[in-house]
């Protein structure tokens, strides 16, 4: 029995999977509170006891750099080691490593139901890829191509410097400079970066927030939602802008994604801005600003660009990565 998780600030998800063929079959998932907990240990000791499962081996995604398999989870008092854990919970072995990393291993166990796709580029696509995924946060990961498979490896390229190119977003860089200092993308393409760019408009009377919007906003328990469903419904222009400006910068900054790991082999939006917003992210103006790259334009066009609507691509990639490693340390003591 393989273990997988999605470790976080807020939530920790855990999963049980059995290997039928070498296909991951997944037995049972549970959610749980990370800050009602002292540790990951806990919670894995918790889960296991309550569901009766026997575990071998365990792999966790987790929200932040991870370093000879040790992990601090930022926002929570957790630094995990992942041969503590081993050695805890009795396990043969215990992997780590970073929640976009995960993501990206497993993106090729999903199904074509799982995918829609913003551009074909070349039919015959091959090269290295990258995902990255706004959430809570702005995440981004690579998948070196070898040649024959991918390999999938962590980054921190959410946190880089925020590259206004227009009058509006140097305008946007400014107003929250004098908020929080330094800029980086993850700012701005985020679930909290919705609401900092609907912020801007307003205090800059860029756009214009209804009396009704404001009380709405102040009582919204998770207001960049109420900004997304306010402006699929067409019932507030500056909702639509806020999302047309973060569609905007987030094609932009895919694209330089994908041009810094040279993705020709394509390039995956996970994440549940992405995923809940299909709509807004297959307008044009998200393509237009991935594909504004001066003389690397051409390139950009055979470059597929796909969102993954699967949820649980990260549980599944950090199982599967279990499974790669052990058949990776197979074969090398044959």
């Amino acid at each position: 029995m393989i273990l997988a998780g999605e470790i976080g600030a807020t939530r920790t998800r855990l999963a049980a999977f059995e290997t039928e063929a070498s296909r991951l079959k997944l037995i049972v998932e549970k959610h749980y509170l990370s800050q009602e907990h002292a540790g990951l240990a806990e919670i894995i000791a918790e889960f296991i006891k309550s569901e009766g499962i026997a575990v071998h081996r365990a792999c966790f995604g987790v929200a932040g750099p991870v370093r000879r398999g040790r992990s601090k989870i930022s926002n929570l008092t957790w630094l995990i080691d992942s041969r503590d854990l081993a050695k805890q919970l009795k396990l043969e072995s215990v992997g780590m490593i970073n929640d976009l990393e995960a993501f990206a291993y497993g993106i090729d166990g999903l199904d074509s139901k799982d995918f829609v796709t913003l551009n074909e580029g070349s039919e015959d696509a091959e090269g290295n890829r990258a995902v990255i995924s706004a959430r809570t946060g702005l995440g981004v990961a690579g998948l070196y191509w070898d040649g024959f498979r991918h390999h999938p490896f962590g980054c921190e390229g959410g946190h880089s410097d925020f590259a206004p190119r227009t009058e509006l977003e140097m305008t946007l860089l400014m107003y929250l400079q004098k908020k929080y200092g330094r800029i980086s993308c993850e700012r701005i393409l985020s679930g909290p970066g919705i609401k900092n760019i609907y912020d801007f408009l307003r205090d800059t009377r860029t756009a214009e927030e209804p009396g009704w919007l404001k009380d709405q906003m102040a009582a919204a328990a998770d207001p960049p939602a109420l900004i997304s469903q306010l402006a699929a419904e067409g019932k507030a222009p500056i909702c639509d802008q806020a999302m047309s400006l973060f569609a905007s910068i987030y094609g932009a900054e895919t694209g330089n994604v994908a041009l810094n790991f040279m993705s020709t082999g394509g390039i995956f939006i996970g994440g549940s801005v992405a995923a809940k917003n299909v709509p807004r992210m297959k307008d044009p103006v998200f393509m237009k600003s991935f594909l504004d790259k001066g003389r690397m334009a051409p390139l950009m066009k055979e470059i597929p660009v796909t969102i993954v609507l699967n949820d649980d691509s990260g549980l599944i990639g950090a199982a599967r990565y279990t499974l790669i490693e052990k058949a990776f340390k197979s074969k090398k003591s044959t």
